[in-house]
């Protein structure tokens, strides 16, 4: 391991240290979105903005990099991204915040594309698991630091700000000193959705709406945290302990994974996130319930969406893989864009703790909806199956469809040993 991250390093501490000033920027809306009496609705569509906007540069970000080269689109996006978030504290009105989450979206999807076309360069066929494991826990020790550096000053000026845009100004001196450019990115044409419900119709729904629940735990527990009173620490450590169950949780449910039918592992992991919101939804204000709640409801979050992936491509021939990956992607993001709006609207009309109550609805409709598929199509063998990678709901479409494509090599070399095999 030591020797494939040798080659990486510095993309990684790169994308740590984007993660850093992101994850503090998310949740700085919220807590800065309270403090200006934003109501949970314009808060919604300003957190829907950012999925828009990201969803737009992963469509986009391939035609430029054709065009200009990879180390120009990165710079640009830097730079866009570090104003935007500088930003922030200048304008404190909703449209402006939505206008300036849809060009942070749009940069950050960007730069996921970029970094990530850098790193699966960087890999082979031997290393690319190990170097999107890696990929993975960076971003996710990136946001969960990120919460950390929250204490360190007052959402109620403009300091966070600035330190998050530093950070993401800083970042990239690392990643452009060290790399050189690659061959220009192609990401295939997406599926089309009507193909890819047919194709995987449990892929297709649980993505959806597990877009839904991703954005609404990202985007929204900061408001929520805000309107029932917690402080700034204490909301920080609520949006950390999504993550940290993200991370603790992603292992046991990837070996898990490939022993047993994965629809009833969705389903499990469904019906555990439900039961994670309901006992954060009846809480009664205890810090430690909440905590137990965010660490369970996000902990199942990111190995659904990668047993999603996993599943999906069980249902396909290798060579729809790539496509199926870009279909799945945009169909997150479609989830990513309605779920804060959804979870916004009901806030604003029974109150903060429906944050709880949309949540358990999205998790409740994926288990249901994979037990009807149970009853509809049988199971295919364990050993049949893909290979379960580790990916974060906000990877771009280059990594999974790497991702795709090391699992079918993976489960090609298991179907058809070599001779020491």
């Amino acid at each position: 391991m030591i020797t494939v991250l040798s080659g990486v390093w510095a993309l990684l501490l790169g994308i740590v240290l984007i993660m850093l000033g992101n994850g503090m920027h998310f949740t700085l809306i919220g807590l800065r979105g309270d403090l200006e009496g934003f109501s949970a609705t314009a808060l919604a569509v300003i957190t829907s903005g950012y999925f828009v906007g990201f969803l737009s540069g992963a469509r986009i970000t391939p035609t430029l990099i054709r065009r200009v080269g990879h180390v120009r689109v990165f710079a640009a996006l830097g730079s866009f991204m570090s104003a935007g978030l500088i930003a922030f504290p200048l304008l404190t009105e909703p449209w402006a915040w939505t206008l300036l989450r849809l060009l942070v979206g749009f940069c950050m999807s960007g730069v996921y594309v970029t970094a990530e076309s850098w790193l699966n360069h960087a890999a082979t066929n031997e290393t690319r698991g190990k170097v999107l494991s890696a990929y993975m826990i960076a971003q996710t020790i990136g946001i969960i630091g990120a919460q950390g550096l929250l204490t360190l000053g007052d959402a109620g000026n403009a300091a966070l700000f600035i330190g998050a845009s530093i950070l993401v100004s800083v970042s990239f001196a690392p990643i452009l000193l060290s790399v050189t450019p690659v061959p220009t990115v192609e990401v295939t044409r997406p599926m089309p959705l009507a193909r890819l419900f047919r194709a995987a119709p449990l892929g297709t729904v649980g993505i959806f709406l597990l877009g839904g629940a991703y954005a609404t735990q990202s985007g929204m527990s900061a408001v929520f945290g805000a309107q029932i009173g917690l402080s700034a620490a204490q909301i920080a450590l609520l949006v950390a302990m999504l993550f940290t169950g993200a991370l603790v949780l992603q292992y046991p449910i990837g070996w898990l994974s490939d022993q047993m039918d994965r629809r009833k592992l969705i389903c499990g992991a469904a019906i555990v996130g439900a039961a994670a919101c309901v006992l954060g939804w009846f809480t009664g204000g205890s810090l430690w319930m909440l905590l137990l709640a965010a660490f369970f409801a996000g902990g199942v979050t990111t190995p659904l969406y990668a047993l999603l992936l996993a599943f999906t491509n069980d249902a396909l021939a290798p060579e729809d893989m790539p496509a199926a990956s870009g279909g799945l992607v945009f169909t997150f993001g479609l989830g990513a864009i309605v779920g804060p709006l959804a979870a916004g609207w009901t806030m604003q009309r029974l109150g903060p703790d429906a944050f709880w109550l949309v949540l358990t609805v999205t998790f409740a409709a994926i288990a249901l909806y994979a037990l009807y598929r149970m009853t509809q199509r049988a199971a295919a063998p364990p050993e049949d199956t893909e290979s379960y990678l580790n990916l974060l709901p906000t990877s771009s479409v280059v990594a999974v469809e790497a991702a795709g494509n090391w699992s079918a090599d993976q489960a090609g070399e298991e179907s058809h040993p070599g001779p020491t095999g």
